[in-house]
């Protein structure tokens, strides 16, 4: 082999250059330019070596003649996986999974692994950062005994791919891919050419044997999965386990998935037993809400296709006039800054020498704009003190000039608040309204973000 040349590779997206650059020049991320070593033969050996003829080893085919695929998906314990898949796991597909450091992706795939190791045939399970000593006591700590679940403590990728191949297991779990190294590569395990690597080199296996597998992926302090882009691109499905450390749900959230949809979520809550598979979200996230409290308004969001009702809670106090803070957690800080500027240019509300607290209780990341009147609402309520009406659930997008702006699936989101006995829905106002009323909850539509303010706060005492 040829004595490598040291090149610094992006993290993010795999640019590389000849020297350290603070910031990437393609993506224009900083501080992810990482120093490696990339072997290739000298210009001179490869001018001098006659190319060789090509064969070809895969066949075209006509699109009508290529036979439909036959193989069943391999169905999935865990409703609320098999939901983020799509309704289980292809054969062959090869699925990335990644979420922050202790959020539980190894947890929640050991248990999988056992799940299917119990009457879905053989499941491997490798681990490059733990031993065999380890992975047995948390499958203990578990309760697992799956008889067809076999563990593996490796790092090479020759001993890895061999193990597979001997075993052909239904599914190859693989934690994680930043541990895997080939000795084809002088690099360091982790670095962007042998994750690259390593990844074609289990997805090609993958592909080839209809073996499923799993690849589980770092994070870097951006919140990116680590390695270049092409390891998502490359992959079938992309899977984040999102949540704080400090909460007990977790989110699976799929952001590509080439086999089914990519609006589901899976809702888990983490516990001594493992993870566990929370059925009805919006009970959980609601059940220790205090009634008439000021500040507290209660959203109704679509996490995909499922609607979900969470608490949002805001808090209004006097701050330093030249510098007011805006924190938010669960919620985008642009969205409250926004807010913050229409409630107080549209609205009328004093905000500009107050410090402003947005918090989703759950732990949970609110993204659609759905949310923005329910935020609204709980700031106004914290400012004038008065508690949001009881029994009301509140949703819609707000606009820079004051008005409100329908969202999607109206119609699911009443149906779930009319199920957990909300009496009023506040809303703006959308065509064909007077049908969206369920049982004895009814809608109320506004036109502006002041109307809806006036109709969810309660009367001053």
């Amino acid at each position: 082999m040829a004595p490598g040349r040291r090149r610094f590779v992006c993290e993010n997206c795999g640019a590389t250059q000849s020297g350290w650059m603070g910031r990437c020049p393609e993506c224009g991320e900083w501080n992810t330019m990482v120093e490696t070593l990339v072997d290739s033969p000298s210009r001179s050996a490869a001018s001098a070596t006659p190319p060789a003829p090509v064969t070809l080893g895969a066949q075209a085919y006509p699109l009508a003649a290529i036979p439909p695929y036959s193989q069943s998906r391999i169905p999935v314990p865990m409703e609320e996986l098999s939901r983020v898949l799509g309704g289980g796991i292809v054969p062959g597909s090869v699925i990335l999974v990644s979420g922050d450091p202790g959020i539980g992706k190894s947890t929640l795939l050991l248990q999988l692994a056992a799940l299917l190791g119990e009457g879905q045939g053989r499941v491997l399970y490798a681990s490059g950062e733990e031993s065999l000593q380890q992975i047995k006591m948390r499958a203990d700590r578990l309760s697992m005994r799956a008889e067809n679940l076999i563990v593996l403590s490796e790092t090479n990728l020759a001993q890895l791919l061999g193990h597979i191949d001997q075993l052909r297991p239904n599914l190859a779990i693989i934690d994680s891919i930043q541990s895997i190294y080939t000795d084809e590569l002088s690099a360091s395990p982790g670095s962007v050419s042998q994750v690259r690597e390593c990844a074609t080199a289990l997805h090609r296996q993958a592909k080839e044997l209809g073996i499923a597998t799993v690849l589980v992926g770092h994070v870097t302090k951006a919140g990116d999965i680590a390695g270049p882009r092409v390891l998502e691109h490359l992959v079938d499905a992309v899977l984040y386990l999102e949540g704080e450390r400090f909460h007990s749900y977790r989110l699976l959230r799929g952001v590509k998935n080439r086999f089914g949809s990519t609006n589901e979520v899976g809702v888990f809550e983490m516990t001594d037993r493992g993870m566990t598979e929370v059925s009805n979200p919006s009970q959980v996230f609601l059940e220790e809400r205090i009634d008439q409290a000021t500040g507290s308004t209660v959203a109704v969001t679509m996490e995909g296709t499922r609607p979900i009702l969470v608490e949002v809670q805001a808090l209004v106090s006097p701050g330093i006039p030249e510098r007011p803070r805006r924190t938010c957690n669960g919620v985008d800080l642009n969205r409250l800054l926004l807010l913050a500027a229409v409630l107080t240019r549209r609205v009328g509300l004093g905000l500009n020498d107050q410090d402003i607290f947005v918090n989703v209780v759950g732990g949970l990341h609110v993204q659609e704009p759905a949310v923005d009147l329910a935020v609204a609402c709980a700031i106004a309520s914290s400012y004038h003190n008065r508690p949001v009406l009881p029994g009301m659930a509140i949703f819609g997008e707000v606009g820079l000039v004051g008005e409100l702006r329908s969202v999607g699936q109206s119609d699911r989101r009443i149906r779930e608040a009319a199920k957990l006995g909300f009496t009023q829905v506040l809303m703006p106002r959308t065509r064909g309204g007077s049908s969206l009323a369920v049982g004895g909850t009814r809608p109320s539509f506004c036109r502006t973000l002041a109307e809806a303010i006036g109709q969810a706060l309660a009367p001053p005492q």
